[in-house]
């Protein structure tokens, strides 16, 4: 009897996961229709802000793929150089071949209270040379297809307003617009090595399980999503939302940076081809450690969240291939039906990165792997070690926040638009 109601709890839980979740398994929502969307009147100014600590291997890339861009309207470059000890910022610079459009800042010390990543790109706020329409936040590792920037802005602009609205992003003989305040594109991950080709499809699925980004996207719901890789903001409602430092101490910097936009606008978030991350995850070490960082914290440090979510897990993920190969009668057809539900979820998934869709009835042992990886994020907090970013604690380790740096004194020049 057991058996049977636990196969039955697997099989609902399918049913809503399928049906009940924004279809986030379809993984449809993504920005392959931007280029049907209109160009605006005037392409608004544009200032992206690149964090770099020990990027030597990538930041080349990056630089040269975003000072290429076909963007129509003034773009400037900032590249936090965070402290690196292998010649990060030199190498930027190369990358640019003299081009007068970066500018490298050379970052200080991590201030209290403040996140590594958060910290570089508040240096890079304070630095840049104007205060731009939107601000492009985007990482070391990322590279730009040339048309990406041109893209984002379509979309940050194509929501239409109410008739008679004004607004800088309108289309000529369109309906002015009053834009989206956040767009934000999940970097399509290298998937080549063993570990890759096994865990990384698996990190976008469950990513979106989480935060289906239809729900997302409409302005009606309270799911706030964003990739963190590539993110462009509005700069007016950014500031309207309070800049960095509502969110200064979060680690995962994205999400809480989209719920901070979407109270004061609408935002998009999609998949894409046109932005890839070069970073290399050769073996499942890098993975782990990429998702413990953030795991815990996900969970709000909370030990009863922390069972809760892997007694759930267990129930969706692990106990259908049980039931199908260990039990009998109607609980072992459940546990089938939910384990072949579970590989259906998984392979249009498989299908973006180019894999065989059998690999879905894999599933239940890389759930089972991401469970582990998220008791090492709980043990690394409780060891005092949690939320470790290039080598350096979180916030959390930090005795009291301290005050915000004064800017006032930073000149600014004016950006042309």
């Amino acid at each position: 009897m057991t058996a049977l109601l636990v196969g039955l709890a697997a099989c609902l839980a399918w049913a809503v996961l399928l049906l009940g979740r924004g279809m986030f398994w379809l993984a449809r929502d993504d920005d392959g229709g931007a280029a049907r969307l209109p160009d605006p009147a005037a392409w608004p100014g544009v200032i992206a802000i690149v964090p770099a600590r020990d990027e030597a291997a990538t930041i080349g890339a990056t630089v040269a793929s975003l000072l290429a861009q076909d963007y129509p309207g003034t773009f400037r470059l900032v590249v936090v150089d965070d402290r690196s000890t292998d010649g990060t910022g030199d190498l930027a610079r190369a990358a640019a071949a003299g081009d007068p459009r970066l500018v490298v800042v050379q970052g200080g010390a991590r201030a209290p209270g403040w996140t590594g990543k958060l910290w570089a790109l508040e240096q890079g706020l304070r630095a840049a040379p104007g205060a731009p329409d939107y601000w492009l936040f985007t990482d070391a590792d990322i590279r730009h297809a040339p048309d990406s920037l041109r893209m984002l802005v379509r979309r940050a602009c194509a929501v239409r307003s109410p008739e008679g609205a004004a607004g800088r992003c309108g289309s000529a003989g369109e309906t002015p617009a009053e834009g989206r305040v956040l767009v934000s594109l999940m970097a399509r991950l290298r998937c080549e090595s063993p570990a890759e080709r096994w865990l990384i499809p698996a990190f976008i699925f469950f990513f979106q399980m989480l935060y289906p980004f239809r729900w997302s996207n409409d302005p009606r719901a309270r799911t706030a999503a964003a990739a963190g890789g590539c993110v462009l903001v509005d700069r007016a409602a950014f500031e309207r939302a309070g800049g960095l430092a509502p969110i200064r101490g979060a680690l995962i910097d994205d999400c809480a940076l989209a719920r901070r936009m979407k109270a004061v606008g609408p935002i998009w978030t999609g998949l894409t081809e046109r932005v890839d991350s070069l970073r290399p995850y050769q073996d499942v070490g890098p993975i782990r450690r990429m998702v413990a960082r953030t795991a815990y914290a996900q969970l709000g440090y909370r030990v009863a969240a922390l069972a809760g979510m892997i007694a759930a897990l267990a129930l969706v993920f692990l106990a259908p291939p049980l039931l199908a190969v260990l039990a009998t009668g109607a609980a072992a057809a459940l546990g089938a039906l939910a384990w072949a539900a579970m590989a259906v979820a998984f392979a249009p998934m498989l299908r973006r990165f180019g894999l065989s869709r059998l690999r879905g009835l894999a599933l239940p042992g890389i759930a089972a792997a991401y469970m582990a990886f998220t008791l090492d994020s709980a043990l690394a907090e409780w060891r005092g070690r949690g939320g470790m970013w290039k080598g350096e604690a979180g916030p959390r380790r930090d005795a009291e926040d301290a005050p915000i740096p004064d800017s006032s004194s930073m000149n600014r020049a004016t950006l042309p638009h």
